[in-house]
Order: C-alpha cells, then sequence, then structure tokens
C-alpha cells in the first residue's frame, strides 16, 4: 500500500506542477525568481535535476536538457519526472513528490 501511495504523490505533485506551468503566461515564465533570471530557467533547472537523477537510477550518462523555450518547460519537467517515476525506487518516489511539491509552493 506504501508504493501506491508513493507513486499517487508523485504523480498528483507532478501533474500539479505540469499544469501550472503550461497555463502560466509567458510573461510570468520570462519574469525573474528566486536566484533564476527567469522562472522558466528555474523549471529548466528543475527538470535537468530530474533528468540526472533519473540518469542515476538508470546507470546511464547524464545529458543536458536542452532550452527549448519558456514555452516548453512544463512538457520538459513533464518528461522528466515521468521518466524518473518510472526508474526510482519507493524512496526515490518519495523524494520526487517533495521536490516537486517544494517547488509548486514557490511558484
Amino acid at each position: 500500500m506504501a508504493a501506491d501511495t508513493a507513486v499517487d504523490d508523485a504523480d498528483r505533485e507532478l501533474r500539479r506542477v505540469v499544469d501550472r506551468l503550461r497555463t502560466m503566461p509567458l510573461t510570468r515564465l520570462a519574469a525573474p525568481w528566486a536566484a533564476f533570471p527567469s522562472l522558466a530557467s528555474g523549471a529548466r533547472a528543475l527538470a535537468q535535476e530530474l533528468a540526472d537523477q533519473g540518469a542515476e537510477a538508470a546507470g546511464i550518462p547524464r545529458h543536458d536538457v536542452p532550452d527549448a523555450g519558456d514555452a516548453a518547460v512544463g512538457d520538459q519537467v513533464a518528461v522528466t519526472g515521468r521518466d524518473y517515476m518510472n526508474l526510482g525506487s519507493l524512496a526515490d518516489l518519495d523524494w520526487l513528490a517533495q521536490r516537486l511539491r517544494e517547488f509548486r509552493l514557490a511558484v
């Protein structure tokens, strides 16, 4: 049952973050945010973090998440988050849910 809860929590947080990024006005994505030049840059850094964690879990080399433009950051987080969910352990899913929740609440 704990595995189902971890999967549900990670999936719910991923959907929330992705929905928020996909529906956010481009002007807001382009605005400065936290220590980043823009919110989109911060979201891209999150996508990179998820890609790096996924690569580590899969035992493959890390790769750069490209800058595909501000409008694409929601999709980039969706893909890297889903890949990580498919590779991660139960503890990884707990980490993912917490990391996504922190990002969502900061946005």
